[in-house]
């Protein structure tokens, strides 16, 4: 029962981080437009699972009208509602809090921020993540800091790297090489019974970033998410069986001995089935093949 609804509102970021899933940067395509964030929050209202809306990237911040107007009628609409960003915005802790404001006044139930070694901005003292931190906080906004862990572990804390995406080209090589027979089901996702999907500009309607369920301006949302079953799923279906070890048995893919992780494992075979599988392996920029 789908819970809450990601919208990756933009996949353009001020930044080009080497563990992104998304293989977001200055340069990748592909916003939403406010007619169609109303659109997909009427289909999550008719849902009623549906509790929370997530409005992330790519950087939402770079499209701060937008951002205001979607969470402004996602509040209408009686959802909770959280922002993701890497902070960049924030040059003073006064200039943070012209941004926040207004969604502060909004009801924001959660603002989350990235900072760690792989975003540039880590690097300054304040950082900018730090000081949009400080602004949420006076404007009692709560708060959420969100941080990845270097590769070579040990030298920061926070949440494992997970290598797919871009992670999967600038850094498996570094990580610690474990045996492929480990790999036999999906840490990270229910991919029977999700509990949210991400939405992107698109129409694609991931259940995991890249793996797509469906595109919801083709058939509607409330219709692709009550319709699911991952054993019918050309992808899905060998992943909840058996994990990425059982999608490269199921359609007899070389697999290498060992990878980093489950999610290197299933991110390369699903790059290499994407070009059988276009609908359900989208869109092509997170494969970084745009």
């Amino acid at each position: 029962m789908i819970k809450g609804l990601h919208f990756l509102l933009t996949y353009e970021c001020n930044y080009e981080c080497d563990h992104c899933f998304l293989y977001s940067s200055p340069r990748a395509g592909g916003t939403f437009t406010l007619e169609q964030i109303e659109a997909a929050l009427r289909e999550a209202a008719r849902l009623d699972s549906v509790r929370t809306i997530y409005f992330e990237g790519g950087e939402p911040f770079l499209y701060h009208p937008l951002l205001l107007a979607g969470v402004r009628k996602a509040r209408e609409m009686g959802f909770d509602v959280g922002v993701v960003t890497n902070g960049y915005f924030a040059v003073s802790e006064a200039d943070a809090m012209l941004w926040l404001e207004p969604l502060a006044a909004a009801g924001l139930a959660d603002f989350s921020v990235s900072e760690d070694s792989y975003h540039s901005s880590a690097q300054a003292d304040p950082s900018p993540a730090r000081l949009a931190i400080r602004a949420a906080q006076k404007l009692s906004l709560p708060v959420s800091l969100l941080c990845t862990a270097a590769h070579d572990a040990g030298s920061e804390s926070g949440d494992p790297v997970m290598y797919r995406g871009r992670a999967a080209e600038k850094l498996a090589g570094q990580a610690v090489s474990l045996p492929a027979g480990l790999f036999n089901k999906c840490p990270y996702e229910d991919l029977v019974s999700p509990q949210r999907v991400h939405l992107d500009a698109l129409g694609n309607v991931h259940i995991c970033q890249g793996l797509i369920i469906g595109n919801m301006w083709e058939r509607a949302l409330s219709e692709l998410l009550r319709d699911y079953r991952a054993p019918e799923h050309p992808i899905c279906g060998p992943l909840a069986e058996g994990g990425p070890l059982q999608l490269a048995e199921t359609y007899g893919l070389t697999h290498a001995s060992g990878y980093a992780d489950a999610c290197q494992f299933c991110y390369c075979m699903r790059l290499e089935l994407r070009e059988r599988f276009p609908r359900w392996l989208a869109p092509r920029q997170v494969y970084g093949l745009e």
